[in-house]
This record gives structure tokens, C-alpha cells and sequence, in this order.
């Protein structure tokens, strides 16, 4: 991932991606404890309807038939065991009941895993229940058994509500708890009830059971106070008026007689008849204080929970409505942020890839670029963002700066072409007469010698004007000469040769048929003498250099081949990029003048050059010359018209070729023509305007000269022909 490229618009959103998730996360933590609390509160209602509600009534139930039951044991009567019946099937739809109501799926999802365990283990306690009424049935069960099997079962209910969190809050907790302690006072002195039941059906109280009432009052006495100590105002107010009242004061006073006076193994007294009745009468207050106190307690629960909702719909709202805002305000932000940024970078990648290559072709082009004033700072500086402003208006500054910079650069290019215009205008002209004056010494020189030296000097100008027309062409202007006719190709590529210092070296092997347009003549000699110069430079002294030539389907081909040491395929890629796409000529690149002027040229006339290996471990130059500027020859009968108009005198260079080309070979480079002339005496010796040769030791007249030059001419042209 860091190795990979990301937008503006991705790494801002990771950014806002890690405040909005913490926003998220704390919004949705306290939402769930607030939801929670909440359904706790709710929870409430159904856990009283259809758990305690029902297990207060088979705690009550389950009592009833204890009592019955110690009852039945000590009387034997079938009077008894037909009540006890009837306690049993009340028992029994108690135990339904609960089980129907506790044990719903939808009502166990509301319980505490600890109320949910009380409640399995209270099944399991009611499991035992038929085998104790068996027991009883058939009398093999003593009192006390009986009474502690019973309060076996019952001790899960008591335990069932200690479990019950009516609410969170820590007061409601407190006061829970308390009604939880009243509760089991009071199945203590349900216990005594069922006890003094049994005692009194019998007549006599045992040393045990006197033991265990005594215990069971001391029991039912601490917890009362603990649990009556811990009640608020509110619910000790019953309790207080129940514990001062008459019924109350009497249960105490009987109490605390059976557990202190009454003897065991004795009859009881003759009022122990109303014992049972006053003890009852004891748990039944209790039980409903108890349940009263219970209502009060989810009465008190109920509000919490609604102040609980509203709560979390006051919360949630508020943190889900916050959380959208900074969201928004995020995404606005954002938004704008990434689409300032995303702006400058098009700013940015506008100027450097359309703008500024734009005014740089234009200038090339020689149009006026004016500097325009900067265009972000004045849009964005009442808006946005300061940093990107200030980088927006670096950006204009950047933009004018570099268009001054173009412009300036384009300046001073062009007054550099001008110069170089200029200088090589004046070197041309100066040229150009030089020539004519060597042409006029040419023609009155008499010694071969001599003349030989001026051929040279007369060459070495020829080269000084070609390389002042570079500087022309590399300025973008057109060279001083031309033709208007056609120039036949085989002539053409003859004077690129005749320009290049060592042009005995060249070997020429160009059909004839084909003639080059006048306005191309110029920059294609120009262009083929350049290579050609190049081949001879970089071959070594002792190798010929090859031009061949062939009509093709899409124009004329010639092929320039040096046996030099060659160009490896990097570099040679590069010059040929060049070639195909001539770029801007670079003062500092002057080492390779040569090629920016023939890749000039070539895209002035459409003409495609390329290089490539030589099988002979050099490289060759491939010119590719349009079927436009190739026109067919229509006779080479007008060779001779002009040659001979030539030795009149009508040349206006040091000679020419039939079409007008100058001519400056020697004959010691005559046999270098593959397909040019080939009477080296007559037709290299006076048409170059060396000495007239000797024939049979006299001299030839100039009337002779001319004649016999023609006659040579016409020859070398025929062979040329059936040669080709």
C-alpha cells in the first residue's frame, strides 16, 4: 500500500475516516449502555408479571400444604388428608402456572443467567415434591423431615427473588434487598406455623421441635430488624404500623412463650388451639406487606425506566444528530479541501503540459506570446484555503515567470538567428564572389599545376559556403540559391559528393531517369553532402563510401554506406528519433551540428532519413526522397546543349553539370564514377577546365576542345545508360 500511488480525495478520507470511526464508536458505546440501562428498566415489568408474581403464589401455596401436611402426619385424620388434597392441587396449578409463564422463551431472554439458574433448580426442588407427598401419604416420614423437605422447595423461591434486580439504581437495589430479607422472615414464621401445627394436632411438642422453634424465632427476629433497618421511610411506614399493632404484639408475646414456657413431652396448654391461628395470621400480614412493598418497589422502577428511555432517545438523537453534523462538516470540508487541491494540480498540469508547450511552439513559430496577468490569485483570494491560495498564487508567480522566461529564451534566439543570419548572409556573399573570382583565374590559368591548386581552393570555398547555409537552415531560413528546372538525380547526388573534402573516396552508383524538383535541389545536395561527410569522416581514409540509388513505389531512395566502426543501437536509436522529430537546436549541442541540418532539411521537404547498421560493420543513410519532388526525365539529349553552352562560356559557376550543377572533380578521381563519365582525358581534363589534353603531341584548339569534349560527353552518357 505505501508503494502505490493514492489521490488527494483517498488520503483525506482516511484521515476523516479515523475521527469520524472514534466519533462512531464513542456515540455507539454509550448508546448501548444507555440502551441497556434502559431495557434493564423495561425488563422489569415483564420479569414481575411472570416470574415473581406467579413464585410468590406457589411460595404460598407450597406453605399451605406444608402446614397441611405436618398436620395430617400428627392427626391421621381422613378430614386432614382431603384439605391436604386440596392444598396439593392448588400447589400443583400454582406450579403450572409458573412454569407456563417463567420457562417462555421470551421471558427467559429477560432473565439474568442467575434468576434463570434459581429457576432450574427450583424445577428440580419441585421434581421431589410427589415422592414427599408419598411419603406422608404412607406415614414414614417424621414431622421434622417433613418440614425441612418442604422448606427444601420452597428455599429456591426465596432464593429466586434475592436474585431479582428490580433496577440498576443503588438505592432500588438496597430496598430490593431488604424486601428479599423481609421475605425470608416471613417463610420463617411460616415454617413456625407449619411446625405449631403439627405440635398441636399431636397434643405434645418434642425437645427438637422445641429446639427448632426457638431457633426459627431467632432467625425471624434478626432478620426483621436487619431487613426493617435498611427499608427508606416510604416502605417502613406499613411495617412500622404492623409491628406496633395488636396482631403483631400478640404473635411476639406467643413466640416468645412457646420458646421460652412451654415443656416439652407435656400436653400443650389449653389455649395452643389458637396458636396456628396467630402464627397464620402473622405470615399472611407479612406476605402482603411483602407484596405491597414489591409494588411499590416497580412502581418506583417503572419512571426510572421512562426517564431511562427518554434518556436514550434524548441521547441517541443528540449524539446520532452530532455525528451527522461533524459528518457533513467533514465531508464538506473534505470536499472543498480535495477540490482546492485537485484544482491546483489541474492548474498545475495544465500549465506544464498545454500552456507553457503551447507558448514554446508559438515562439518557435515565430508568433508574439504576450504575458498574460495571473489567474488564480485573483479568483481565489476572497476564498479558500490560505496555504493553497499561496501555493495558487507561487503557481501564477511560477506561470509568468516561465512564460517570461520562454519569451526572453525566444528573444534571445532569435536575435542569436538573426546574428547568425546575418554573419552567414555576409560570409555567403563574400563567398559567392570568391567564387566568381576563382572561376574568372580558373579560366585564364593556363598551368595544370596551378590550376590544381586553385580546384582546391575552389573546393575548400564550396565547403566554407555549404556550412554558412547550415547556419541559415539552422536559423530557419532559407539558403540564397535554387533552381527552378529539374535536376536529374544522378547530377543531384554528384555535387552532394563534389562538396566533401575527401570525394575520391565516393563511388556513385545512381541510375539515370529521374530528376530531382529545382526547389528541392539546394537542401537535398545540402542534405546528402552532410551525410555523405559524415560517412568519409567517421571511415577510415583507405574505404570507399557507396551511394546507391533506386526508384521505389513511394519515391527515390538513396543509400550512403561507410565502412567505419559503426553506431551501437542506443545511439543509434537516438540520432533516429532524432531525425523522425527534429528538436530545437541546442547552442551547447554544436558537436552535431551536421545532424540538425539534415533534420531540417529533411522535414522542410518531407524527406524521411534513417540510420542503420552496415553489413560491413559501419552505417548506412537511408534518404527516402517523395514521388512529389521525383519527376521522370523526358531526354538526355539536353546534356550535350548544355555542356556545350558551358565550354561557350554561359556557366555561372567553375563548371556545371548538364543541368546546372557545378562540377569540381579531377582526373585523378575519374574512375570513381561507377556511372559518370569515362574518358578521364576529355571529359574530367576540359570539362573541369584543367589543361587541354595532348593527343599525338599537338594541342587542341578550343574550337577542337569543345568538340571533342561533346563528342566525350555524349559517349559517357550511352555507356552510362547500357550500364544501368
Amino acid at each position: 500500500m505505501l508503494g502505490r500511488k493514492r489521490s488527494i480525495r483517498f488520503k483525506i478520507f482516511l484521515i476523516l475516516l479515523v475521527p469520524i470511526t472514534s466519533l462512531l464508536a464513542i456515540w455507539g458505546f454509550a448508546a448501548s449502555i444507555t440502551v441497556g440501562e434502559g431495557l434493564e428498566l423495561l425488563r422489569i415489568e415483564t420479569v414481575s408479571q411472570n416470574v415473581i408474581t406467579p413464585a410468590r403464589a406457589l411460595t404460598s401455596a407450597l406453605q399451605q400444604e406444608r402446614l397441611q401436611s405436618l398436620r395430617a402426619l400428627s392427626s391421621g385424620k381422613d378430614t386432614d388428608y382431603k384439605t391436604l388434597q386440596q392444598y396439593r392441587e392448588a400447589t400443583n396449578d400454582a406450579r403450572t402456572t409458573l412454569e407456563r409463564q417463567a420457562f417462555a422463551e421470551d421471558v427467559q431472554e429477560d432473565l439474568t443467567p442467575a434468576m434463570r439458574q434459581r429457576l432450574a433448580q427450583l424445577q428440580e426442588r419441585l421434581d421431589r415434591l410427589n415422592d414427599v407427598r408419598s411419603r406422608v401419604d404412607g406415614g414414614d416420614i417424621t414431622r421434622l423431615q417433613a418440614l425441612e423437605s418442604y422448606s427444601a422447595i420452597v428455599e429456591p423461591l426465596d432464593q429466586l427473588y434475592d436474585k431479582l434486580q428490580l433496577s440498576p439504581n443503588p438505592a432500588l437495589l438496597e430496598q430490593t434487598k431488604a424486601i428479599g430479607l423481609l421475605n425470608r422472615s416471613r417463610e420463617m414464621i411460616s415454617r413456625q406455623a407449619a411446625l405449631i401445627a403439627g405440635v398441636v394436632a399431636a397434643g405434645r411438642m418434642t425437645e427438637q421441635e422445641h429446639a427448632l422453634f426457638g431457633e426459627l424465632a431467632i432467625i425471624r427476629k434478626s432478620l426483621y430488624e436487619m431487613a426493617f433497618n435498611q427499608l427508606d421511610a416510604e416502605l417502613r411506614a406499613p411495617y412500622t404500623a404492623y409491628r406496633y399493632s395488636i396482631p403483631y404484639g400478640t404473635y411476639e408475646a406467643t413466640e416468645e412463650r412457646i420458646a421460652k414456657n412451654v415443656p416439652t413431652g407435656r400436653r400443650l396448654p389449653p389455649d395452643s388451639e389458637n396458636w396456628v391461628e396467630l402464627i397464620q395470621s402473622a405470615a399472611l400480614a407479612f406476605d402482603q406487606l411483602g407484596g405491597a412493598s414489591t409494588i411499590t418497589l416497580r412502581d418506583r422502577a417503572l419512571p426510572l425506566a421512562q426517564q431511562a428511555l427518554l434518556r436514550i432517545i434524548v441521547t441517541t438523537g443528540l449524539g446520532l444528530v452530532a455525528v451527522v453534523v461533524s459528518l457533513l462538516v467533514f465531508l464538506r470540508v473534505g470536499r472543498r479541501f480535495a477540490a482546492e487541491l485537485v484544482a491546483l494540480k489541474n492548474d498545475a498540469l495544465h500549465l506544464a503540459r498545454a500552456e507553457l508547450p503551447d507558448v514554446v511552439a508559438r515562439l518557435r513559430r515565430g508568433e508574439e506570446v504576450q504575458i498574460t496577468e495571473p489567474r488564480r490569485a485573483a479568483a481565489d483570494a476572497r476564498h479558500g484555503t490560505e496555504e493553497i491560495v499561496a501555493v495558487g498564487e507561487a503557481l501564477d508567480s511560477v506561470h509568468r515567470t516561465a512564460i517570461e522566461a520562454a519569451v526572453g529564451q525566444a528573444q534571445l534566439r532569435k536575435g542569436v538567428s538573426k546574428v547568425f543570419v546575418n554573419l552567414a548572409r555576409r560570409s555567403q556573399s563574400l563567398l559567392h564572389r570568391q567564387l566568381a573570382m576563382l572561376q574568372s583565374m580558373e579560366q585564364r590559368v593556363e598551368s595544370p599545376q596551378l590550376l590544381e591548386e586553385l580546384f582546391k581552393l575552389d573546393h575548400l570555398t564550396t565547403r566554407m559556403r555549404r556550412h554558412a547555409e547550415g547556419l541559415i537552415i539552422l536559423s530557419g531560413q532559407p539558403p540564397g540559391r535554387g533552381w527552378r528546372n529539374p535536376i536529374p538525380m544522378f547530377d543531384v547526388v554528384r555535387a552532394a559528393a563534389e562538396e566533401v573534402e575527401d570525394y575520391p573516396r565516393v563511388e556513385i552508383r545512381v541510375p539515370h531517369g529521374q530528376s530531382l524538383t529545382g526547389p528541392a535541389v539546394t537542401d537535398v545536395v545540402h542534405l546528402l553532402a552532410e551525410l555523405v561527410e559524415n560517412a568519409t569522416i567517421f571511415s577510415p581514409p583507405n574505404t570507399p563510401v557507396h551511394i546507391r540509388g533506386e526508384s521505389v513505389a513511394s519515391g527515390f531512395v538513396l543509400e550512403i554506406e561507410d565502412r567505419g566502426l559503426g553506431i551501437n543501437a542506443e545511439d543509434l536509436a537516438v540520432l533516429n528519433q532524432r531525425l523522425a522529430d527534429p528538436p530545437e537546436f541546442d547552442l551547447a549541442d554544436s558537436d552535431r551540428l551536421g545532424l540538425f541540418v539534415v533534420a531540417r532539411l529533411a522535414a522542410r521537404h518531407n524527406i524521411r532519413v534513417s540510420l542503420r547498421g552496415s553489413p560491413y560493420g559501419g552505417t548506412t543513410a537511408i534518404v527516402l526522397i517523395p514521388q512529389e519532388l521525383v519527376v521522370e526525365t523526358t531526354s538526355e539529349d539536353t546534356s550535350f546543349t548544355a555542356v556545350a553552352g558551358l565550354l561557350r562560356g554561359s556557366r555561372t559557376a567553375n563548371g556545371t553539370t548538364p543541368g546546372g550543377l557545378p562540377i569540381r572533380s579531377r582526373p585523378t578521381r575519374s574512375a570513381r564514377w561507377s556511372h559518370g563519365p569515362r574518358d578521364d582525358d576529355t571529359v574530367n581534363g576540359a570539362a573541369h577546365g584543367t589543361a587541354a589534353p595532348v593527343v599525338d603531341g599537338n594541342e587542341e584548339s578550343p574550337r577542337d576542345l569543345m568538340t571533342s569534349f561533346g563528342n566525350g560527353w555524349q559517349r559517357a552518357h550511352q555507356e552510362e545508360g547500357n550500364a544501368s
